[in-house]
């Protein structure tokens, strides 16, 4: 029986592995390729150049590597490139790059898209990262490892999100958020760490509380930026964990959530 309904429609050149799955209505267009064991629902639409790896389930009503609305963008041939393992649930936008930037939008592995997100041109989304409901990144945004936005978060263009960091509902995103940060609120501000985030990817008791007096460090004690990453010199080279919350902040562009 085959895997492809019969009223998908499909382009020539697309290349899907054998054990694709397509749903009916489905819109596969040119240079799109399609890793196996992946599965496509009903009603998707999924243009080029876009490459999706091995082992992914795209759901209904999803538009995949569409042109972006950028108005600097003027048909150039960009990409879409999603890694291996990742759930996109239904209604999902996801934008192809321009050549102003890195003409790449790049999702990687081992993420879920929930319904109604947008992920915008050029954007780079890491691995075991989770966007919730209605969550929608503006264009150039990077999200790293482990980082969960919850429903309805909304982050400027060029915001960087750093690993193991967390976004409470509505919150709204102008700077970079360092890593293991937990912000809120419109404009969004950091409240504390992703303690719990931690525990349950098991990070040990001592590095949390090592990682709890870095953030007091940065945020609590009325220091400038430079004078707490100053302060965390010892600890930064002791603790691989302190040292990444540590680099998160020294590579922002856009200043940190305080």
């Amino acid at each position: 029986m085959s895997l492809i309904d019969p009223s998908a429609i499909i382009d020539p050149s697309a290349k899907l592995a054998d054990d694709v799955t397509v749903g009916p209505w489905t819109i596969i267009g040119p240079e799109v390729e399609i890793g196996a064991g992946s599965i496509i629902a009903s009603h998707v639409v999924i243009k080029g150049p876009t490459r999706i790896g091995c082992n992914n389930h795209i759901y209904q009503f999803s538009s995949v590597g569409e042109d972006t609305p950028d108005l600097k963008y003027q048909g150039e041939a960009t990409r879409l490139v999603i890694g291996d393992h990742n759930v996109i649930r239904e209604g999902v936008t996801i934008h192809r790059g321009t050549v102003q930037d890195r003409s790449e939008t790049t999702i990687g592995n081992h993420n879920l898209i929930m319904a109604y997100a947008h992920i915008g041109h050029d954007s780079v989304i890491a691995n075991h990262c989770i966007l919730v409901n209605n969550t929608a990144l503006a264009g150039h945004v990077h999200i790293d490892d482990w980082a969960i936005l919850s429903g309805y978060t909304l982050v400027h263009q060029y915001c960087h999100i750093g690993a193991h960091s967390f976004t409470a509902m509505g919150t709204a995103v102008g700077k970079d958020i360092p890593a293991f940060i937990t912000a809120a609120g419109n404009p969004a501000e950091a409240r504390s760490m992703n303690f719990e985030g931690m525990r349950r990817r098991g990070f040990s008791e001592e590095t949390i509380q090592v990682l709890r007096r870095a953030y007091k460090t940065v945020y609590r004690q009325g220091l400038t930026v430079d004078e707490a990453l100053q302060a965390l010199t010892e600890g930064e080279a002791e603790y691989p964990e302190v040292a990444l919350f540590c680099q998160s902040i020294r590579n922002s562009s856009r200043g940190i959530t305080r």
